[in-house]
C-alpha cells in the first residue's frame, strides 16, 4: 500500500509542476497573445485550454463510476476558435485543474488497481492517471512554447535559464 500512497502523491505533485508552467506562461501573455494562431491549422493558446478544460471535466467527473468519454463533451467544438476573454479562458484552466487534482487527492490506495473506462477501453485506475501525465504535459508544453515564441526576448524563463556562453 505505500507504493500506491507514493503515486498518488508523486502523481499530483507532477500535475501541479506542469500547471504552474502553464500558470507562468499566462502571467506573460496579454489577451491578444492567447488568441494567436500560427496558421489556420493552428491551435491558440485558448483553444488548447478550451480542450485541456473539455477533457478534463469529462475524464474527471464521477471518474470511478462512468466512462470518462461523456456524451455532454462537445470534443471537436474544443478546437474551434472563440472570443473568450482572458479571465473566462483562465476559470476554464482552473476549473478544469481543480477537478482534476481533486479527484486524484480523493482516491483512495486501493482505488488504484480498480478499472475504469474511457472511450469504452478498460484501463487500471494508475494507467488512467499515467494517460493524463502524458496527455496535459504535451500541451502545456505547447502553450509554454507559443509563449516563449511570441514573447521572444522578453520572455522571463520558467525553469533554468540557459547558460550563456563566455569568453575568458
Amino acid at each position: 500500500m505505500e507504493f500506491t500512497h507514493q503515486f498518488i502523491t508523486v502523481a499530483t505533485k507532477r500535475l501541479r509542476y506542469y500547471k504552474a508552467l502553464g500558470d507562468k506562461t499566462f502571467e506573460q501573455l496579454s489577451e491578444a497573445e492567447m488568441h494567436y494562431r500560427a496558421s489556420e491549422e493552428s491551435n491558440s493558446i485558448a483553444i488548447i485550454i478550451q480542450h485541456l478544460y473539455g477533457n478534463m471535466m469529462s475524464r474527471f467527473t464521477s471518474f470511478l463510476t462512468e466512462d470518462g468519454e461523456k456524451d455532454w463533451r462537445k470534443r471537436d467544438a474544443e478546437f474551434e476558435p472563440t472570443e473568450f476573454t482572458k479571465r473566462d479562458l483562465l476559470d476554464f484552466w482552473n476549473t478544469g485543474w481543480a477537478m482534476l487534482l481533486n479527484t486524484i487527492a480523493a482516491l483512495q490506495p486501493q482505488d488504484l488497481l480498480k478499472q475504469i473506462t474511457i472511450r469504452e477501453e478498460p484501463l487500471f485506475v494508475y494507467d488512467a492517471v499515467l494517460r493524463q501525465l502524458a496527455h496535459y504535459p504535451y500541451h502545456v508544453g505547447q502553450i509554454v512554447f507559443i509563449g516563449k515564441m511570441l514573447k521572444d526576448t522578453a520572455w522571463v524563463n520558467l525553469s533554468m535559464p540557459k547558460k550563456t556562453n563566455t569568453v575568458g
